[in-house]
């Protein structure tokens, strides 16, 4: 109250006023803050991704031939590998004498009888065979001598290696490393558990600095709402464009911003191959973050008519009745006669029992819940082959735009109250 006589100022007014500044300074910093951090979590999800490791043909040559070198360098051939492996060298030398017998001996392709000749391929294959068998094993012994050397085995190394690297090529399909060598080069790494590290970094930064705005937001809001409804019967109409305002805000921050982030991830699989482990690391298999008007074109863009319902009815309860319930609280404000229409006085006092907002906030902690036991029953098959899989609980997360909407559902609901008795007071 002023000292002057016949001027009145509302102290309450000009606090809630001078409130808004932050409160709108930090829902936009919290609008710009997650467009940033989205892109950075597109990013860390996109070079971490199974297409480029797990799923990659290339990755899983990579780990198998070491393991493939480092048995054929143990191919020594010590005198118990020899005892061991020379019987099945014996019997292999054995039948391609045979195969090579009934070569010679075969009657001619004509048809023709061998005589002279068929007699005398008949006697020299029978010499030569008579000759050479007496010695297979010591020719079993020449062939594994000849496997374990040096330049044997790098032949075989290299013909391996070929063999996995031409059976992954036709097998698989090529993938695309654009978009992940994009990425490196953004952020200047060459490595992927640097480029890892530095994009989380940037992206705890961000979460920071998020978590300050909206809470500045949030709490600026409620304060303000405190200042202006507490100890006041009714709310004149100046103190009403004000709260208006911040719901206003409020509610512009919870339908651009994204509410929840979803990823499907696996943080290890761990396999064996030839008694050696084979590890893959952290993949992500899966990862969205969608507004309120995204979550709407998306269901739209799909083309089903059961989903065109479902897209319209979330824009109709999260965007079109909040916009016009403060659409028609502004016009009554002047004109408070128009509350005596049901359509005015449905969009402007009770419109608020209908916005879902309690159907939202459940259908979104269901989804929250419930999904890493979606892919943990889904990642099943995995397992079935060999494989350990550890899947992290914490991969989906409630965004900062879900507390802002909450926060204008529940100032609209307050405001709407207040304003039976509001909308009548003069200013």
């Amino acid at each position: 109250m002023s000292d002057r006589p016949g001027l009145r100022i509302d102290w309450r007014l000009i606090a809630a006023v001078l409130l808004l500044a932050p409160a709108v300074a930090g829902t936009w910093w919290t609008i710009e803050g997650l467009a940033a951090r989205r892109t950075l979590r597109t990013e860390l999800a996109e070079i971490s991704h199974a297409r480029y490791d797990l799923l990659n043909a290339d990755r899983w040559v990579a780990r198998i031939v070491p393991i493939l070198d480092a048995r054929i360098d143990a191919l020594d051939f010590t005198k118990a590998d020899r005892a061991g492996l020379k019987p099945t060298v014996i019997k292999a030398l054995n039948r391609l004498l045979e195969q090579v017998k009934n070569k010679m001996t075969a009657p001619p392709a004509n048809g023709s009888g061998g005589g002279l000749m068929g007699a005398g391929n008949a006697m020299m294959a029978n010499l030569m065979m008579n000759a050479l068998k007496p010695h297979v094993a010591e020719y079993a012994d020449i062939v594994l001598a000849e496997i374990g050397r040096p330049d044997t085995k790098a032949a075989l190394k290299r013909y391996v290696r070929g063999a996995l690297t031409d059976a992954a090529r036709t097998t698989f399909g090529h993938v695309d490393m654009r978009w992940s060598d994009y990425v490196f080069k953004k952020h200047n790494c060459t490595e992927l558990a640097a480029c890892q590290q530095e994009i989380g970094r940037k992206i705890a930064q961000a979460d920071a600095e998020i978590k300050n705005a909206y809470l500045a937001a949030l709490a600026t809001g409620a304060l303000a709402f405190a200042v202006l409804m507490l100890g006041v019967p009714a709310l004149a109409r100046p103190a009403t464009v004000v709260l208006m305002v911040y719901c206003a805000v409020l509610l512009a921050g919870g339908i651009l911003t994204p509410m929840i982030e979803v990823e499907a991830k696996i943080t290890s699989v761990k396999m064996t191959f030839a008694g050696t482990p084979i590890v893959f690391q952290e993949q992500s298999l899966y990862y969205q973050s969608k507004s309120v008007l995204e979550v709407f074109r998306t269901l739209i863009h799909m083309g089903q008519p059961e989903m065109w319902a479902v897209g319209v009815l979330v824009l109709l309860f999260s965007v079109v009745f909040p916009a016009l319930k403060i659409l028609t609280l502004s016009v009554v404000l002047f004109r408070p006669g128009l509350l005596g229409s049901r359509v005015v006085r449905f969009l402007a006092l009770e419109s608020s029992k209908w916005s879902m907002a309690d159907v939202m906030v459940l259908a979104i902690f269901m989804s929250f819940v419930a999904f890493n036991g979606l892919i943990f029953n889904t990642m099943g098959g995995l397992r079935e082959i060999g494989a350990q899989i550890a899947i992290p609980t914490e991969s989906s997360k409630i965004l900062p735009g879900y507390y802002l909407f909450i926060g204008f559902c529940l100032a609209s609901l307050f405001l709407s109250k207040k304003l039976e008795r509001g909308l009548r007071t003069p200013a």
